[in-house]
């Protein structure tokens, strides 16, 4: 033990440097374990430039967290280096306050994971699909294909409207059919349709029902059930088909109509009219 008592600079023995070698080596072996951890956990979530960024800084905290708690075996005055470190840190923390706050949101919506790649959202005032997770920002695709990049401090407080959480999504059309015709075979000829296409979902099913006696005609609430992804497609594309089919069956869909009644004009007696 002798030899680990030798004394190799200022008060540091050998056995200082052994004990600190040791810790730093246990210290990179975690660092490596939670960054493969992290790889399997988030691969499917961020994309792999972003993923592999998140990792290293996560790396460099632990492996400088461990060596803080390392040098005690050096008998350094740790009370001291927390006087700096703080000052430091709360300096660093005042001028990087914003981007702190976007790290940890974009940690917080990895976890919770909210919305993915892929997702139709709303957030705001903004609309699309979210193409890009970043470490501080999350970056969406309008439907007018405009990118807009969102802090993730504003995702992550803010209402989000996933679109695309539930794999099942409803739309309903109102279709107006004439007072002359058949509300119940109107229904069975858009059921028939509804039934035939691949997309419309038979759990829940359709409904059709005779939602309101308008001015111009009887009025139809049609609602429908179709996979989140395909969603739109199906919906612009059955209108024109229940037209179609109503059409073929001599049901129309009537214009707006008024009856006006003119104050003081008395009506033709029968049999009579201008001539």
């Amino acid at each position: 033990m002798a030899g680990f008592d030798t004394v190799v600079f200022g008060t540091v023995t050998v056995l200082d440097l052994i004990v600190f070698a040791v810790s730093v080596v246990i210290i990179v072996i975690v660092a490596r374990i939670i960054a493969i951890y992290l790889k399997r956990a988030l691969s499917d979530r961020m994309e792999r430039g972003e993923l592999d960024k998140l990792v290293k800084v996560v790396q460099i905290v632990i492996v400088l967290v461990g060596i803080w708690f390392a040098l005690p075996s050096f008998n350094v005055d740790v009370a001291q280096l927390l006087v700096v470190g703080g000052t430091v840190g709360l300096i660093i923390a005042f001028a990087s306050q914003k981007i702190v706050s976007n790290v940890g949101s974009g940690m917080f919506l990895l976890i919770e994971r909210p919305v993915k790649i892929g997702d139709t959202i709303q957030i705001g005032d903004v609309e699309g699909t979210v193409n890009k997770i970043r470490i501080l920002s999350t970056i969406v695709e309008t439907y007018a294909g405009i990118y807009v990049r969102i802090p993730n401090e504003q995702v992550f407080s803010s209402d989000i409207i996933n679109f695309m959480a539930n794999p099942a999504r409803r739309f309903e059309y109102l279709v107006s059919i004439g007072y002359g015709d058949d509300a119940g075979k109107a229904a069975r000829v858009i059921s028939t349709l509804l039934e035939e296409h691949p997309f419309v979902l038979k759990n829940p099913a359709p409904s059709i029902f005779v939602s309101e006696l308008g001015d111009s005609g009887v009025e139809l609430t049609i609602y429908i059930w179709a996979p989140s992804r395909v969603w739109w497609s199906v919906r612009t594309e059955l209108l024109q088909k229940i037209k179609e089919a109503l059409d073929r069956e001599g049901i129309e869909i009537p214009y707006p109509q008024r009856v006006v009644t003119m104050a003081g004009v008395k009506k033709p007696a029968a049999g009579q009219g201008e001539r």
